[in-house]
């Protein structure tokens, strides 16, 4: 049975455990064992970094919930993870609610963007940078995961026509 990592800000939302039980059923019932971060029983930062860094080793691939998180990205320790998996070859999904675009992301959370003739580029209200890739979430995510939209089921999906095909 192949290993999957579960990676994404689920284990911060208010029912993180029944969402863990929830996604270990769904992943075992499509032939998967499920390695879970919430499974973990470390309380300390190293020790939590520790032990999910030890569960993506185990791995044979990643599975990531890249929805916008606490502002118009993913979170933050799930990049990471995509990050360390890409490092190791080791394949990851990505999955997101639906289409949408960097832009689309940056104006929903920040308010308007503008394309600014003189520099041919798009900028958000602080005169900052907004990727115009097409990508749903940046470019170096974007690039180094398969994307699907939709949720864990149609990540599940992807990855079982990934591996048996």
């Amino acid at each position: 049975m192949k290993k999957v990592y579960l990676a994404g800000p689920d284990v911060f939302f208010h029912d993180a455990a029944l969402r863990a039980e929830q996604h270990k059923t769904l992943c075992l019932s499509h032939g998967f064992e499920p390695l879970h971060p919430a499974d973990s029983i470390e309380n300390t930062a190293t020790g939590i970094y520790q032990a999910n860094i030890q569960l993506i080793q185990q791995a044979d691939a990643v599975l990531a919930n890249l929805n916008a998180f606490r502002g118009a990205e993913p979170d933050s320790g799930t990049a990471f993870e995509v990050g360390y998996a890409i490092a190791r070859n080791i394949p990851v999904i990505g999955y997101l609610d639906g289409p949408t675009d960097i832009k689309e992301q940056v104006k929903k959370y920040y308010g308007p963007i503008y394309f600014d003739e003189s520099k041919q580029m798009w900028l958000d209200q602080n005169e900052s940078l907004v990727e115009d890739f097409g990508l749903p979430v940046n470019l170096m995510l974007g690039v180094s995961a398969q994307l699907v939209f939709g949720d864990l089921l149609a990540a599940i999906v992807h990855l079982q026509g990934h591996l048996y095909d």
